[in-house]
């Protein structure tokens, strides 16, 4: 036990040596630390026009507010806690934990490269300033959030370069899942209910010999066994947003070329409809096996909604192995021949 208790000090003083050194290697701290309190002061105090949901001003209280609405009983009553997770955006809040956890894994790529002040970056501050004005003036608030992203990484860009810039591209892009969707997702939870019922229906029809119909989103059986419905909570976009970010994950950790990864998240939209489909799948068998209430079981069990994780985890792992840098060996006593 102490030995393990040791190991585990080990670790941790390592790590605090660790950031000791990549904090005193970074330069320009003092101008990166003022600019962005100041951006972050603006997105606090003048960050939401959309004073009829929420009344604030911040952004960041307005997110909070996007994020725990869930839990709510009311529009802006007390937070049940025991709820907060519950969303399907619930996983918006430890993005942030992330990008950081991703740049510190890659910080002997970026800690090595050259750092210097690059006022090109501040394009990017102007961009995500455009993008905030436009945002706040036609309360949309969403829009402003991708401002503030972009503006940070510029600012970023200002302080430490070209080479920054290009080494943090891709964990920046992880941002983006902060942004809640709210309403908004069903313009793309709709077309995934479509599609996961569509072949559900003709996988258990054409394949499986299971007389399933569908209509609409509707899955039901001719004789009355079962009826299913897919609702907005069963269209994937929790099982898709979690596979787009463990490909991206993934990608970022395992591949070197930015092409490779981009392929790694093409492939991330396949995998989430058929994890989908496999899901109501089990469901149908286990309706047609042993009736209405062993199907709904399958649907409500936690294990089982694990499920579609395992074929998505299998097609990562698959594309890796293709995309994976392979390094050529050298044939033995190349070196040696005259």
């Amino acid at each position: 036990m102490a030995a393990k208790d040791h190991s585990l000090a080990d670790d941790l003083r390592g790590f605090a040596t660790d950031f000791a050194q990549v904090w005193r290697d970074l330069p320009s701290k003092p101008l990166l630390g003022l600019t962005v309190a100041v951006w972050v002061a603006v997105f606090q105090w003048l960050g939401n026009s959309v004073l009829g949901y929420v009344n604030t001003p911040s952004l960041f209280g307005w997110w909070w507010w996007c994020f725990s609405r869930p839990a709510r009983a009311e529009h802006d009553g007390p937070i049940n806690w025991s709820h907060l997770f519950d969303s399907d955006e619930s996983y918006m809040i430890f993005i942030p934990l992330v990008v950081v956890g991703l740049l510190w894994w890659k910080r002997q790529e970026w800690v090595a490269a050259p750092k210097r002040i690059c006022f090109p970056a501040l394009l990017f501050l102007v961009a995500g300033m455009a993008l905030h004005c436009a945002g706040f003036m036609v309360q949309q608030t969403r829009v402003s959030m991708v401002g503030f992203f972009i503006g940070l990484y510029g600012l970023t860009g200002l302080a430490w370069g070209v080479a920054w810039l290009k080494a943090a591209f891709f964990p920046f892009c992880f941002f983006a899942f902060c942004i809640p969707l709210g309403n908004s997702a069903e313009m793309i939870t709709h077309p995934l209910r479509l599609l996961a019922t569509r072949i559900t229906a003709a996988v258990a029809d054409g394949l499986l010999g299971i007389g399933v119909v569908q209509t609409g989103t509707t899955l039901w059986e001719p004789s009355g066994r079962f009826q299913y419905e897919v609702a907005a909570a069963c269209s994937g976009i929790r099982s898709l947003t979690a596979i787009f970010v463990l490909a991206m994950i993934y990608g970022y950790v395992m591949l070197r070329q930015n092409w490779k990864r981009l392929v790694m998240l093409a492939a991330a939209f396949p995998l989430a409809v058929i994890s989908n489909v496999v899901r109501l799948l089990a469901i149908v068998l286990a309706a047609e096996a042993f009736g209405q209430k062993a199907g709904d079981y399958v649907h409500e069990s936690a294990v089982f909604s694990l499920l579609p994780y395992l074929p998505a985890l299998a097609g990562i792992l698959g594309m890796s192995r293709l995309l994976r840098d392979r390094r050529a060996e050298p044939a033995a006593g190349k070196e040696a021949t005259p």
